[in-house]
């Protein structure tokens, strides 16, 4: 459920809402080739309506889901577990996503499209700014997506602030799951939690639209949604 403050003004991400209707964006990037825009995803947030997003990695599960309708398509750097038979997904490279990537944006023309940032490519601020570029540039996406929370708030301002939509991801973190003690939930010990629910409140601030929790207790989860003006999408949370 949505919060009360929008009966008012509402800045979210860097688009302005006033009234429920969505008034100015500030995003130069925004999905002009397909039918389902920034502002799709966004208007369906505040009509409580629900948004469904689904991983594609190349032409025929692009093609697939495009055709049944998905508001947003991501290409997921799980690529190297599910199409290049990695171990995890930190050994996939920069170049293997924008392959997948220039793939799913030549088959779909109606979602919303989100590129996985990979391991080791938003490590600087430079770097971030340099390879969402590239997956926008090259690879055809309409967005990007990174993973953790505080520690990236830097390079998600950098990236909002250049035009390209960030989507943040918390909770269990794939790229970093070894440092987290392996692929189990997060946020079962108030420590934990508290610190979940403070990296979704700093990525919003930082300007992201949306927020991926991943594996993160239902409870928790429940919390952090209705404590945001952003959309959360949900992974085994």
């Amino acid at each position: 459920s949505k919060p009360p403050k929008y009966l008012g003004g509402l800045q979210l991400g860097r688009n302005v809402v006033k009234n429920g209707v969505l008034v100015k964006r500030h995003f130069s990037v925004h999905g002009s080739t397909g039918t389902k825009s920034l502002g799709t995803i966004q208007q369906k947030f505040l009509d409580d309506s629900k948004i469904s997003m689904i991983t594609a990695y190349d032409y025929t599960s692009a093609k697939l889901c495009d055709d049944a309708g998905y508001d947003i398509l991501l290409v997921g750097d799980s690529l190297g577990m599910v199409q290049l038979g990695y171990d995890g997904t930190e050994k996939v490279t920069m170049c293997e996503m924008l392959h997948h990537c220039k793939s799913v944006a030549r088959t779909a023309n109606k979602a919303f499209l989100i590129g996985d940032m990979p391991f080791g490519s938003y490590l600087t601020v430079d770097d971030s700014l340099k390879n969402a570029c590239r997956l926008v540039k090259e690879g055809g996406m309409h967005a990007i997506k990174l993973e953790g929370g505080r520690r990236v708030v830097d390079k998600v301002k950098a990236i909002v602030d250049a035009g390209i939509p960030v989507q943040g991801h918390i909770g269990l973190t794939p790229q970093t799951a070894n440092a987290l003690g392996g692929f189990k939930v997060q946020g079962r010990t108030v420590e934990s939690a508290i610190a979940i629910y403070e990296d979704a409140l700093a990525l919003r601030d930082a300007g992201c639209f949306s927020i991926v929790l991943e594996c993160v207790p239902e409870k928790i989860a429940m919390e952090i949604t209705n404590a945001l003006d952003i959309p959360t999408i949900g992974i085994g949370a």
